[in-house]
């Protein structure tokens, strides 16, 4: 790595949310500046950093979560002015704590990110999109997908005022006068924006779900440009990002902070696409980065990212180098006499809060023992989780995250899915014995390690077969209590919205017509499938492409009241979606007329498509046999030498690549054989033909492939 930093704690405040830390400007180059940081308890507080103590210069009351906070200014003043978003109120603040604006944005929903930008005001909520200019509302817009980030700017070109939206189905909206002037569609979904401005260079970067960073060209190119961090290695989530020059050789890096702890500084140059990004420093804190920001805060002249986790821990990832003075004689520590007056000092206050503790416990005891009605209340664990699907391993993370430690994890689904290890991962597993004919096809136990706050686990679901996944969370405190966490698993769940449709394929149609409303249409599409927007497109016929990551089939959701219709080359597909209609349709006692058309070239293309991934499997797991039955002869690097063909020296050398490679897929080779068996039988099934006899014929066709014998044996008149 070019880069050292050293981490240095300042505080710990409330549960924090994103957007929740910000750097007032420094007067003075090199100046130390001050931390505005928010939380979940509604308090805003500004400190600073002299001598290594924390000094507080203003706090507010506790009130309603805080949900953004930014800094700003008016045109040619120091952007000092702090402001606050919590509920659907917007309340500004001095750099000394006085308030001097309370404005009411009359929004029906809570504001979730916000931007300012000298006297423009831009508040979003789940859905709505508000420009306020001087507190006056100019104008909102209503948006189908979840926005999750808002920014705006001056065009380089036209020097018009620009705001965009990034939103959760894969789009990113350009708004002029709450109006959408431009949708740039992106390969996966959105978590934040931010405006990259040095010198003349000014771009607008994105962060997404699957750990990615891209650059947005609104004006020449009007849409994405390219990917600028592709980082294959970590595929966490970006919840923030910043640009700073740390290094200090005038051009800045790009500072990203990840949902799994990482904080991670890259080389980067948006210019040239040439020009590979590089990664200089890198550390993992275990506990997601909900904001940071550098600047100059611990020391005089020395630069830092200043970091704020979920659990509300601030720290500084410092350039100033923190030694101690070791002897080496006897081994201890040298200190100068202002640090052992510090040490000293935290040693009395960690006694007296000992004390504390042990009296508020006796407190506590003696209150449940006495004769009166008095109630021992449980606050309400508070829970960061997210269930994405990882389209490059066709499974799903499952991340969760409490203030707490935790003590165990109990997973529960009423499907089959299946439980994969993950090396982060550090928790002891068990199952239980699981009752299938009470709705039980997995009981998990993940106990975790002391300190643990973080817990990532990795999901394989099998399409078809939907369900919930519960997670019941305990943490470690007293009175002991659980929070419960539900997950939706989809009927198609390896299906993730796209924006392109590839229409040159041999599909198959089902269509739809019935007494259904839109909303009721949109609702069991969602029900299939993930992804979907939570509100339909109400003028016109609302259109929805999707592709399968396992497979690389596609579907296309053409639908509006009282008529659907649906295109996939994939006849199982096809099949889910009738199934799970026509029994939603069933429930709610809606008649609907259901055709289908069946073509049998589509087995053709989608057996072709999984050719490559089955021939890669087969030969994985032969290579696997293979290499355990030499580890059984413990053959020696001499004999190794001396007798072994040149085939299996090559197969020893790659050893490590070829386990690495079977970890990482556990049973995808069975998974393709069953997707295989499934087609095969949906074909039949649309057929009217019960082909259940065949499966073992077709497995023995499968382990001795032949792409021509295959379709032979699903179309046996295919000449």
């Amino acid at each position: 790595m070019d880069l050292e930093l050293t981490r240095v704690d300042y505080t710990i405040v409330g549960i924090t949310d994103l957007n929740c830390l910000q750097l007032l400007p420094n007067v003075y180059p090199k100046e130390q500046q001050k931390v505005a940081v928010a939380d979940s308890d509604g308090i805003l507080q500004v400190f600073s950093v002299k001598k290594e103590d924390v000094q507080l210069h203003f706090k507010t009351l506790p009130g309603t979560a805080i949900s953004s906070l930014k800094i700003a200014g008016a045109p040619g003043t120091i952007k000092d002015k702090i402001f606050i978003a919590s509920g659907n109120e917007v309340r500004g603040f001095t750099k000394k704590g006085k308030l001097f604006i309370t404005f009411d944005s009359g929004m029906t929903e809570t504001i979730s990110t916000m931007f300012v930008l000298a006297s423009e005001l831009f508040l979003c909520g789940k859905h709505v999109y508000t420009h306020y200019r001087d507190c006056k509302d100019l104008g909102s817009y209503l948006c189908g997908d979840r926005i999750v980030d808002v920014v705006a700017f001056y065009s380089q070109n036209s020097r018009r005022l620009m705001s965009l939206i990034a939103c959760e189905g894969r789009m990113i909206r350009a708004l002029e006068h709450a109006r959408v002037t431009l949708s740039m569609e992106v390969e996966s979904s959105p978590t934040v924006l931010h405006i990259y401005e040095d010198e003349d260079v000014k771009a607008v970067l994105f962060g997404t779900v699957d750990g990615r960073v891209g650059i947005l060209d609104v004006d020449k190119v009007q849409g994405f440009d390219r990917w600028l961090i592709t980082n294959d290695k970590n595929t966490s989530t970006i919840s923030c990002m910043d640009s700073y020059d740390l290094i200090g050789n005038g051009t800045k890096n790009l500072v990203i902070g990840r949902q799994d702890g990482s904080v991670e500084v890259f080389q980067v140059n948006v210019l040239d696409a040439m020009d590979v990004s590089r990664i200089i420093f890198s550390y993992n804190c275990n506990e997601s980065i909900n904001g940071l920001q550098c600047g100059i805060v611990g020391a005089q002249g020395f630069d830092e990212i200043v970091v704020a986790t979920y659990t509300g821990r601030i720290f500084g990832l410092t350039s100033q180098s923190i030694d101690a003075n070791v002897e080496n004689t006897k081994g201890g520590y040298i200190f100068s006499s202002d640090t052992s007056y510090k040490i000293n000092k935290l040693k009395t206050e960690i006694g007296e809060l000992k004390e504390k503790i042990l009296k508020e416990r006796e407190k506590y005891q003696t209150s449940t023992q006495s004769f009166f009605d008095e109630l021992s209340a449980i606050p309400l664990l508070s829970i960061k989780d997210s269930f994405v699907l990882e389209k490059a391993t066709s499974t799903y993370n499952l991340s969760i995250e409490v203030p707490t430690p935790i003590d165990n994890i109990l997973l529960q689904c009423n499907t089959n899915v299946d439980l994969l290890d993950v090396e982060k991962n550090s928790a002891v597993v068990s199952y239980s014995e699981s009752r299938i004919e009470d709705g039980n096809h997995l009981l998990a136990t993940y106990r975790c390690q002391m300190n643990t706050n973080r817990i990532e686990l990795k999901i394989r679901t099998i399409e078809g077969q939907k369900g919930l996944l519960q997670a019941y969370v305990t943490p470690m405190v007293q009175p002991k209590c659980c929070r419960v966490a539900h997950y939706e698993i989809k009927a198609l769940s390896l299906h993730c919205r796209i924006h392109q449709f590839d229409s040159n394929r041999p599909f198959n149609v089902l269509t739809i017509k019935g007494g259904f409303s839109l909303a009721e249409i949109h609702s069991w599409v969602g029900q299939c499938l993930p992804e979907v927007p939570e509100k339909p497109q109400i003028s016109e016929r609302t259109i929805l492409w999707f592709k399968s990551c396992f497979l690389d089939t596609v579907l296309e959701c053409s639908y509006l009241k009282g008529d659907a219709e649906f295109k996939s080359d994939n006849v199982s597909t096809i099949s889910i979606l009738k199934e799970n209609i026509s029994a939603e349709a069933t429930k709610k006692k809606i008649k609907v007329d259901i055709n289908s058309f069946i073509s049998e070239e589509s087995i053709n293309s989608v057996l072709k498509l999984l050719e490559n991934k089955l021939l890669l499997y087969q030969k994985i797991a032969k290579e696997v046999s293979l290499l355990n039955a030499l580890n059984e002869l413990e053959v020696s690097e001499e004999e190794t030498t001396k007798y072994l063909s040149s085939k299996y020296k090559d197969l020893l050398e790659r050893e490590k690549d070829i386990r690495t490679a079977h970890q990482n897929q556990p049973g995808c080779l069975d998974r393709i054989y069953g997707t295989i068996t499934d087609l095969f039988m949906d074909f039949n099934k649309f057929k009217g033909i019960n082909s259940r006899h065949k499966a073992p014929k077709l497995v023995e066709i499968l382990e001795s492939y032949s792409y021509d014998n295959l379709v032979k044996f699903f179309r046996p008149d295919y000449v």
